[in-house]
């Protein structure tokens, strides 16, 4: 920090003891090296008290940008869950629905028909079909 040399300590030494005399100067220099010692540790525990602050800041950071990644893959995942439980209508398929609209009859949603699925193929007594692996990781997420 200051670039003080032996021979600037020499010089400090020698005024001081000129001014303060031979019995004043020890307890002077005790008085200020403690001064000296408080201020380092003051600004010891500043640096420290920045640096976590610092530190924290940057964990919250990467957390947002973990929390923004998870958010994007858990949305895609439901997209994708939709898109296969939910999936296009073909023209056949888009008349039928059509007209049983106009019959005043409401679809069930995609989650219904799949319970009806899955109860069906227990009651004829079969087992359901097993969650291939791409199903499995996308269902974990």
């Amino acid at each position: 920090m200051f670039d003080i040399g032996f021979l600037e300590l020499l010089v400090l030494g020698i005024v001081g003891l000129l001014v303060l005399g031979p019995e004043r100067l020890p307890k002077a220099a005790r008085t200020v090296g403690l001064w000296v010692g408080k201020i380092k540790r003051t600004v010891s525990s500043m640096q420290r008290e920045i640096n976590s602050q610092l530190e924290a800041e940057e964990l919250r950071q990467k957390l947002k940008e973990q929390q923004a990644k998870l958010d994007e893959s858990l949305s895609k995942a439901k997209r994708d869950v939709e898109s296969i439980a939910d999936p296009a209508p073909t023209p056949g398929q888009a008349d039928a629905k059509r007209s049983a609209e106009g019959d005043g009859e409401a679809t069930p949603p995609a989650s219904a028909r799949l319970d009806d699925a899955l109860a069906d193929a227990r009651a004829a007594g079969s087992e359901p079909p097993s969650p291939s692996d791409d199903d499995k990781d996308a269902a974990s997420r």
